[in-house]
């Protein structure tokens, strides 16, 4: 019996990364730039954790509530596909037939091949063949809202944990570039693994992340120094 020759790419982990990714970067700017805001604007130390905390909720909340709608939306339309492609498999198998044949000459087969390959894929699994190979839709890359909301919400906590934490520990005379400074490394290594993990380049994750994320701070601190100094 032929042994299967398994390989394993970076794109299997595509379904979770995103929402992770997105869940602590957005975690880690959102508070920091927060905590960053309040402490310009000269607020007590005791306001600035409870602005933190109040923040790491709705935060996580949000991005939970957002990835599950925008997931499910997707989820939604492939199933609308499939419904679709079931029926026409079911009323016109000739037709599905000679479609699967063409994408499989335009990907350069010819067309005994590409005649005999959609003959055996359809009498395997068709509608199978056609979600992957007409609709673009696979098991990799199929939605999963109830993952991609549970991963958002956990990381984006995680990821405000980090500032909080700061608030915790640092000396209330050196909070802001404590703050600042931990969110930028922080910020910087998570660009760096989301690069490693999805076989890009290191450090245009690492830098990427830290510009962006130093603008969203600077801003929130003008702000806060600007309502600090009004009041």
């Amino acid at each position: 019996m032929p042994k299967f020759h398994l390989e394993h790419h970076k794109v299997d982990a595509i379904s979770w990364l995103r929402a992770a990714v997105l869940g602590a970067n957005d975690g880690i700017v959102s508070t920091a730039s927060l905590l960053v805001g309040v402490v310009a604007a000269q607020a007590s130390h005791d306001n600035v954790l409870l602005t933190g905390v109040a923040g790491l909720v709705a935060g996580a909340m949000s991005m939970a509530t957002g990835e599950y709608v925008s997931v499910h939306s997707q989820a939604d339309s492939e199933k609308a596909a499939l419904h679709q492609e079931k029926e026409e498999l079911a009323t016109d198998p000739e037709g599905e037939h000679r479609e699967l044949m063409g994408i499989y000459m335009r990907r350069g087969l010819n067309q005994d091949t590409a005649h005999l390959v959609a003959t055996q894929l359809m009498a395997h699994d068709a509608l199978d063949a056609h979600a992957r190979d007409e609709l673009g839709i696979s098991e990799t890359t199929a939605a999963r809202p109830v993952q991609a909301a549970v991963v958002s919400a956990l990381s984006f906590a995680i990821g405000a944990a980090l500032p909080l934490a700061v608030v915790l520990l640092a000396p209330t005379n050196a909070l802001l570039p404590s703050i600042v400074i931990a969110a930028l490394l922080s910020l910087a290594v998570l660009g760096a693994v989301a690069a490693k993990t999805g076989g890009a380049n290191l450090w245009k994750g690492a830098l990427r992340v830290s510009v962006w994320s130093s603008l969203a701070m600077g801003c929130t601190a003008a702000i806060g120094s600007f309502f600090g100094a009004a009041i």
